[in-house]
């Protein structure tokens, strides 16, 4: 009962959706899940207004608020008055009622994060390197693990639903593109960094495609909810993606959908090329570094590109018009109404790059397509490390697909 769709189960490590094997304890789970939901998605909801889209009685919803309200999970709001019939309380989620740990692992840099139940980050720890190595991983996260839970009052520490990691998959692969030495790179190809860390913490620990899993946080903690069928993109030191359908984050078989790195461009110079060798932050850091400057600022950062402004001017405006192609193309298969772009860069250069993106969109022939909407993810930077610890909140709070609430019972 992840809202992540379609084949996932073979990279994302899940629980069952409930500790009860009856029938019974299953309609229970499902119906709790339903109801946080909805809640999240609304923001808070009165007993009356939950029944009219669920169709459940006013008895039953009461006694899952009840028991979602003793488990801490939700909290009242002010009472409503002033309308027909009895006053109403609308229900919102508990920010301290669950947490959950999320570690991005980067090209250049390792990030975790501590969110609550509504989004809000509560602690992040970072480390940069030159290219990423699995025992340094597995010790930065022991170690950013246990000071975390360190800081965080006992009752609190044992609302930690998990650890979910977004990682690039087959890292090795990037050996070259990252500048790794030969060879260096190929530890990853045994490397399992859910068993290695399975037994470290008294929580269960995921793992996710990165770019899938910031997908998922865009579809829970920002904009993605408005839209059944969209398109993200995140453009990080590499560009990837994600795919949502039918209301619910679509992995694929292999949990790779949405790798829109691997889309075919032609360069300027009329070379073949993919997706991912022309439209990402890696090419800003060449055209740096080419000039003869240390491009580490973009990484070490949070405002690290204030100082390259030329460099990210000829940078948005040669990746836009290979983003509008690929977003042509992708919309050719797949009906989107919208895409996002999001990416390890500030606001304003992400609303720039949207910008021109929308621009070059417009100048390409749209003829038997419905042009998607271009929007800017909310989520940001961080949105890799919110979407790994948005994988144990998939797996225990929320449903797969919120447009099928009209086929519940």
């Amino acid at each position: 009962m992840s809202i992540f769709m379609e084949g996932s189960s073979g990279q994302t490590r899940r629980l069952s959706a409930s500790g009860r094997g009856s029938k019974q304890g299953d309609v229970r789970a499902h119906n709790e899940r339903l109801l946080l939901s909805l809640i999240r998605r609304h923001g808070s909801l009165t007993k009356a207004e939950i029944s009219r889209i669920t169709g459940l009685s006013a008895q039953a919803i009461s006694v899952i608020m009840r028991r979602l309200e003793d488990d801490g999970l939700l909290h009242r709001g002010n009472v409503l008055r002033g309308k027909i019939g009895q006053p109403s309380t609308p229900m919102a989620l508990a920010e301290d009622g669950a947490f959950s740990l999320g570690v991005k692992i980067g090209r250049r840099s390792v990030e975790l994060v501590l969110i609550d139940f509504v989004g809000n980050v509560r602690r992040t720890l970072r480390e940069a390197y030159a290219w990423p190595m699995p025992d340094a991983i597995i010790d930065f996260t022991r170690r950013s693990v246990s000071l975390v839970m360190s800081e965080m009052a006992p009752l609190l520490r044992e609302r930690i639903a998990g650890l979910g990691i977004a990682s690039p998959f087959d890292l090795w692969q990037w050996e070259g593109g990252i500048g790794a030495p030969s060879g260096a790179m190929d530890v990853w190809r045994s490397a399992d960094l859910v068993n290695s860390l399975d037994n470290d913490f008294p929580f269960p620990v995921y793992l996710q495609n990165d770019a899938t899993a910031a997908c998922g946080a865009e579809f829970v903690f920002g904009r993605g909810h408005e839209f059944s069928n969209y398109l993200y993109l995140f453009i990080g030191f590499f560009i990837g993606g994600g795919v949502v359908l039918n209301g619910g984050v679509f992995t694929g078989p292999s949990g790779n959908a949405g790798a829109i790195g691997s889309f075919p461009v032609i360069r300027q110079d009329g070379r073949a090329a993919q997706l991912i060798d022309v439209a990402s932050a890696a090419n800003l850091e060449n055209r740096i570094r080419a000039a003869g400057v240390d491009p580490s600022p973009i990484w070490k950062q949070p405002d690290g590109w204030s100082g390259f402004a030329e460099f990210i001017d000829d940078w948005i405006r040669d990746i836009a018009p290979h983003l509008a192609n690929a977003i042509v193309g992708s919309c050719g298969v797949i009906d989107f109404s919208a895409v996002f772009i999001d990416g390890g860069f500030p606001a304003d250069v992400r609303s720039r790059l949207v910008q021109a993106t929308r621009s070059e969109l417009a100048r390409l022939n749209l003829q038997g397509l419905n042009p998607p909407e271009i929007i800017e993810g909310t989520v940001g930077n961080q949105a890799r490390a919110i979407g790994g610890a948005c994988l144990p909140f998939f797996d225990k709070f929320m449903l797969t697909s919120m447009p099928m609430l009209n086929d519940i019972v």
